[in-house]
């Protein structure tokens, strides 16, 4: 059984959540039957006193199975499977009887819903329990009554960002809320404190269930609640500009549900649940943000052969923007750090910088002043070489020039055991030329942050030529111990991230340069579900970057006898940076203004510069160019084993750059277009547009096979 049953002397029974073969508790098959089982046992009693609800496990409970509800594809099934669960739910908190949940662990989703279905609620005050509905950053709602109980508890507006932005909060804060009623100090604490309610409130019930209850703060016909809820549609619109339906069918189903009984409003979920649960926005999601990540953290790219490594000491070179920032990250996950840069005044800047950093997590009450000192501690900075002795790990972030890079390589081996990994943070040079200028080239990997490096989740694992394969799992796990998602992908230039990233940049400027009026160029990349437009995310990057980028490659691929292909965009670099000096955000003047007082906007000019050449083309040719040249890029990465699984190049694409998530990522978008219908809107776009959309041959192989990725 998934649950125990066990009756004091007070006759206050204790249902034990715990799943045989499972790590978590989760609400599947296994979980109804048990629940059922156990709801027959207590409606049968005619001595019982209370019940508490809580778990043998580390969390209380996880939430919904992901793996049916990734399979499912009949919306009537998730109905009635809805139904039956919350039909459970509604029989525990009608049992005539208190009951209690108290949370020993993390509640989530599910978890959080039974919890919701008990008349108070008490949990362990540990900062790392965490209680929300993270349903919505799956493209789900809460299907197990969580958009029907949460109004009714604390009210319409405050329920809406908790369900609609998958708020995720510790114990304090759920107090706070309005989402737990109580704290503990331990296990005993928790279970004592349970019986006493049950023991003080005999006659126990939900506040919905008793006579002459209104929804706190009024319901949706209410002047002050009609006010806030005539303006959420526009607010997640210009949130998630229409591509996200669950934010969406959270506040029509709270809406809807709020004016009509508790049966009716339960019903209503269970549409939503079941439209969204069948969607294929949800089915992308929940592949790439529970399979695919939980792929990745669970060291799938990683070598099986090699043992844990650990890493203790990391140098860092350079002190910058990327070098502060990898510090910071490093000195939090408990490691000491070498922050090393030309002078000791440019080392003890990026030191600064890590303790704003550190005094930004204590001002918002994250880490206590003694954490912030004693992570501060473990930063060295310094502008002597021979500091970096004793480390197991250097990462170099200086600029982006091949003699600078191999000079601190040199630099930094001459003091280095011979164990230690040298690793580069370049975001385009391939590895293998740099691991030139090192005497231990199985010891040198790419190890590519992104910036910010504190917020951004990613990290690219490059393997040169000669990278061993106790380098990549040294790489590999120090990338999972500072917090981060690993990546693993063969040398390229641009590797994968930046060469396909790069792909978006130049789409932009290819259109501006054909006249598309550039505001609609943007608005094309944010109603595709990007971030940041491709004319902004230009600027943020540096236009003078591009160029230094552009020609570096031109260089090398001279000394090797190559050319570099020319590209639509490459006239319009030349124009904004040699032309007008406009070299992007930094610089104060790119394709946007940069205002000391108001908001940044578009350089009035360009329409001046890059004049309309033709009629303008509609948004969804401009959004599909923007996305299918990242698609088809990322395909070519997979051709020529650069990036060397599905789900590194999906996860790549949403963290490292912000690829539309609700698509799954680039390679998921070609499953959610259709290969077919893919590969015939490429060949279209390649002989309007040219060569870059053309399927390649891969692809051309999969459609014929009748395969997806």
């Amino acid at each position: 059984m998934a649950i125990h049953y066990a009756k004091d002397e007070q006759h206050i029974v204790t249902l034990t959540l715990d799943q045989p073969g499972r790590s978590a508790n989760v609400i599947n098959a296994e979980f109804g039957v048990s629940l059922a089982a156990m709801l027959e046992r207590l409606q049968a009693k005619t001595d019982l006193a209370g019940v508490i609800v809580t778990s043998a496990k580390k969390t209380f409970m996880a939430g919904g199975d992901l793996e049916w509800l990734y399979a499912v594809t009949d919306a009537a099934e998730v109905f009635k499977s809805s139904e039956m669960l919350k039909a459970e739910f509604r029989a525990l908190e009608t049992l005539g009887v208190p009951v209690v949940a108290a949370i020993n662990g993390t509640a989530l989703g599910g978890g959080l819903e039974l919890a919701l279905a008990c008349h108070y609620r008490i949990v362990l005050n540990d900062g790392r329990i965490k209680l929300g509905f993270p349903e919505v950053t799956l493209g789900l709602l809460p299907g197990g009554g969580g958009v029907t109980r949460l109004p009714r508890m604390i009210g319409l507006q405050a329920a809406f960002p908790l369900l609609t932005e998958g708020t995720q909060l510790d114990p304090t804060a759920a107090q706070k809320a309005g989402l737990v009623d109580a704290l503990a100090k331990d296990t005993a604490d928790l279970l004592a404190q349970a019986r006493a309610w049950i023991v003080a409130n005999p006659e126990a019930a939900q506040p919905w269930d008793k006579p002459g209850y209104r929804i706190p703060g009024g319901d949706p016909r209410s002047p002050r609640v009609a006010q806030m809820l005539s303006v959420a549609p526009a607010m997640l619109k210009k949130r998630t500009y229409g591509n996200y339906p669950a934010p969406e069918a959270i506040l029509s189903a709270m809406v809807e549900g709020t004016q009509v009984d508790f049966a009716t409003a339960s019903r209503i979920e269970s549409r939503y649940f079941a439209q969204l649960a069948t969607g294929q926005v949800a089915k992308n999601m929940i592949n790439a943000f529970w399979f695919q990540l939980n792929q990745l953290n669970a060291g799938a790219s990683r070598p099986q052969t090699v043992p844990p490594q650990t890493i203790k000491k990391v140098g860092v070179l350079g002190a910058g923007m990327m070098g502060h920032g990898i510090g910071y990250v490093t000195a939090v996950s408990g490691k000491e750090v070498v922050l090393k840069d030309v002078t000791l005044e440019q080392a003890e800047a990026g030191k600064a910088k890590i303790a704003a950093l550190l005094d930004g997590r204590v001002a918002k009450g994250k880490l206590s002043k003694t954490q912030r000192d004693e992570t501060l501690a473990r930063v060295q900075s310094t502008a002597d070489a021979t500091d970096l002795a004793g480390c197991d790990l250097i990462i170099e972030a200086v600029f982006e020039d091949r003699e600078l890079k191999a000079k601190v390589t040199q630099e930094a081996e001459a003091v280095l055991a011979e164990t230690a990994v040298f690793a580069s943070n370049t975001s385009t040079l391939p590895i293998t030329g740099l691991a030139q200028a090192s005497k231990r080239p199985q010891n040198f990997i790419g190890l590519h942050f992104f910036s910010p490096v504190e917020k951004m989740k990613l990290v690219e694992i490059i393997t040169g030529a000669e990278t061993s394969e106790e380098t990549l799992a040294k790489a590999f796990d120090f990338v999972l111990k500072i917090g981060k998602t690993p990546i693993v992908v063969n040398d390229s230039r641009g590797f994968y991230t930046s060469r396909v990233f790069g792909t978006y940049l130049q789409e932009g400027l290819a259109m501006l340069g054909e006249g598309q009026h550039p505001r609609a160029i943007e608005s094309a990349g944010l109603q595709a579900g990007m971030p940041v437009g491709p004319l902004a995310l230009a600027d943020e990057v540096s236009l003078g970057l591009m160029l230094h980028i552009r020609e570096q490659t031109r260089k090398d691929l001279a000394a090797e006898g190559k050319e570099i292909p020319s590209h639509p965009s490459d006239a319009v670099l030349d124009v904004m940076t040699g032309e007008y000096g406009r070299y992007g955000k930094a610089h104060g003047a790119g394709f946007y203004e940069y205002p000391e007082s108001g908001k940044k906007h578009l350089w009035p000019e360009l329409r001046t510069i890059f004049p309309a050449q033709s009629e303008p083309l509609c948004q969804t040719e401009m959004i599909e160019r923007l996305m299918f040249v990242q698609a088809l890029e990322t395909v070519r990465c997979l051709e020529e084993n650069v990036a060397t699984s599905v789900a590194d190049a999906n996860i790549g694409s949403i963290f490292g750059w912000g690829f539309a998530p609700f698509k799954g990522g680039t390679l998921q978008y070609i499953n959610d277009y259709g290969v077919t219908a893919f590969v015939q809107r490429s060949q279209a776009l390649a002989e309007k547009f040219g060569e870059r959309f053309a399927p390649p041959a891969k692809l051309l192989a999969m459609q014929d096979a009748g395969r997806a990725f």
